[in-house]
């Protein structure tokens, strides 16, 4: 993979978006100012940017989950109740 986002948690997933988004900032003032050491340096933030814009919204819209709320959720499903499954 490109960038290994996938590993990071929630909260770091916002501070490294924010910490891109202003190095995306500074080189999009760059390029206007004229100081420009690497021209395809604003694409690649921007698509990394995209990338964990997608991240954030897997986690928002409930696709990925921290990685200690899977196994909370399964015991309680597999555990059966008093009443349930005689």
């Amino acid at each position: 993979m490109k960038d290994s986002f996938s590993d990071l948690a929630y909260p770091e997933l916002l501070v490294k978006r924010e910490e891109l988004r202003k190095q995306h900032r500074d080189a999009r003032f760059n390029t206007v100012v004229g100081h420009v050491d690497n021209p395809v340096l604003a694409r690649t933030l921007r698509r990394k940017i995209a990338r964990l814009n997608t991240l954030v919204h897997e986690y928002e819209i409930g696709i990925r989950v921290a990685a200690a709320e899977p196994a909370t959720a399964a015991a309680t499903e597999s555990e059966p109740t008093e009443g349930e499954g005689q």
